[in-house]
């Protein structure tokens, strides 16, 4: 009871944009724990010497109420004037101030001088693959569903304010994964938090995604005994014949678009005794059902498309078991199902095998308004946005959105589905595509692993790609991004490829000696 009175005393001083009057400090980090905030219990504050390639900074930690925790770094010289919110991953849990690389990495904008922050999606957990907290607390799913960033960057601008004594010039975001379904939410319901958003590999349709289609994908690589039938040594094959049949020789095998990609896993079925070199009917059959996507039990589709071919060399991680580790996809579906999908929860007994395809998604729909940036009505076959883009077009808002086409956990798909309902849903414009590129764009990274984790084979990291930069420009001087540069680099860090990634719908063609962005 007393959780949830707080919880709507804080709600209640969101909306209403209530933030407490700080008094400006004058740099004097300490003093900042001291500050009064609404809904906000500040823990420390203390100054971080300069270490590695990172500058020193102030470090503020503390709780917004009821169990959001949250961390921001502030710049004690050459502050850019610029506040930089990221995202977490999976269904967070823990407070990764120090990631590295790009993805939901607060570090990455405090060395370009950002003020920056992060938090953990408004509660505990062991990792990112625990459920558990959600079992019983409708709060705690909102939370992290939908409060959590807009919350952290309503205190980060106090914050800001204090410290630096004046606001912020402009505000980003940026998240992967959750953190992009986060940075969609962020753009479709708080409009005016952030200037520029950046949404990567978006998993927008929770219910969609982590419980129907993770359920399929697990429970058609389940034999009879429980084990899996297609494993990593099995699944090689697949990856050197979808590479043959339709990847780039000069990029390694990089398949440019899955959807032009004609291969058919029949094509490796053995026609004598099973061997090395093809692959069992079970095993064929498990391919199938992987890249149709799910159905139910009339065939109708439950989600918009299924694993992309192309995404092979990253399926030990997320699919099939990397070394003794297990497979992620199977680890994040039973405790979405166990915890989070339904209400009331059905509990640690439950297994992804009981998901019924024909019944079990319409029991996730009283869900869907509190985790989904977008959902997928298979009745219709459409994609609903929670909310359209107008009201951060009318603030001026920018929002950037990138997924790999290799991308075998959050499949790429939807993304695509997602920015075409974003087109039609521009009211008012005879030209929906164009009206909309002055709002949002999209670019679709061929090769690219889930938000740029795995660089096995043809993906490129997380940093292969610099979204931040492009978004920094058209946010500040209006110039709109019309291509990204993928590049890929070696394990000694050296160039092995550049190839351009055009502002969708647009794809390379070749021109001269090199590419350039066109019509498909």
């Amino acid at each position: 009871m007393r959780r949830s009175f707080g919880i709507v005393a804080g709600l209640l001083t969101g909306i209403a944009g209530g933030l407490s009057t700080a008094p400006a400090l004058a740099g004097d980090c300490a003093a900042l724990a001291n500050l009064k905030v609404e809904a906000v219990n500040l823990h420390s504050a203390a100054e971080v010497p300069a270490s590695g390639d990172l500058p020193a900074y102030c470090r503020v930690l503390g709780t917004v109420r009821p169990a959001t925790s949250f961390e921001v770094r502030l710049p004690l010289q050459d502050w850019n004037g610029k506040y930089y919110g990221t995202g977490c991953g999976g269904f967070c849990g823990t407070l990764l101030s120090d990631a590295p690389g790009f993805t939901n990495a607060m570090n990455y904008g405090l060395r370009r001088g950002y003020a920056a922050s992060t938090m953990d999606g408004g509660h505990w957990g062991t990792g990112s693959a625990d459920g558990r907290w959600a079992a019983g607390d409708l709060v705690a799913r909102m939370d992290w569903g939908q409060r959590a960033v807009t919350e952290t960057a309503r205190v980060s601008k106090v914050l800001v304010r204090a410290f630096y004594d004046r606001p912020q010039q402009k505000s980003y975001f940026a998240g992967c994964s959750t953190g992009g379904r986060m940075a969609a939410m962020e753009a479709l319901r708080y409009p005016k938090d952030f200037d520029g958003i950046i949404s990567g590999a978006p998993a927008l349709d929770y219910t969609g995604l982590v419980a129907t289609s993770f359920a399929w994908v697990a429970k058609a690589n389940t034999g009879p005994d429980g084990k899996p039938i297609l494993t990593t040594p099995r699944a090689r094959l697949v990856t050197e014949a979808v590479a043959a049949a339709c990847g780039a020789k000069e990029t390694g095998g990089l398949v440019a678009d899955p959807r032009h990609c004609t291969f058919k896993p029949s094509s490796l079925r053995c026609t004598g005794a099973t061997s090395e070199t093809c692959l069992t009917e079970a095993e064929v059959g498990v391919l199938e059902k992987w890249y149709a996507g799910p159905t139910d039990a009339s065939g109708r589709a439950l989600y918009p498309g299924g694993i992309p071919l192309g995404s092979e060399a990253h399926w030990p991680r997320w699919l099939t078991g990397l070394g003794n580790a297990p497979a992620i996809l199977p680890l994040f579906a039973a405790d979405f199902l166990r915890y989070m999908a339904f209400w009331p929860s059905p509990g640690p007994a439950y297994r992804v095998t009981d998901f019924d395809f024909s019944a079990d998604p319409a029991r996730l729909a009283p869900q869907a308004p509190v985790y989904n940036a977008a959902t997928y009505d298979p009745a219709s076959a459409t994609v609903r946005p929670a909310a359209d883009l107008s009201a951060f077009r009318e603030a001026g808002g920018k929002l950037l959105i990138y997924h790999g086409w290799g991308d075998s956990l959050v499949t790429p798909f939807m993304t695509v589905a997602f920015y075409e309902a974003l087109v039609k849903g521009t009211a008012g414009k005879a030209d929906g595509l164009a009206a909309l590129k002055d709002t949002a764009r999209l670019f679709m990274v061929p090769g690219m692993d889930h938000c740029g984790i795995g660089t096995e084979g043809p993906g490129i990291a997380d940093t292969g790609i610099d979204p931040l930069t492009a978004l920094e420009r058209w946010v500040e001087t209006g110039e709109a991004p019309r291509v990204l540069v993928a590049t890929k680099r070696d394990a000694g860090g050296a160039v092995a490829w550049s190839r351009p990634v055009c502002a969708y719908p647009e794809v390379p063609r070749a021109e001269g000696a090199g590419l350039a962005c066109a019509a498909p």
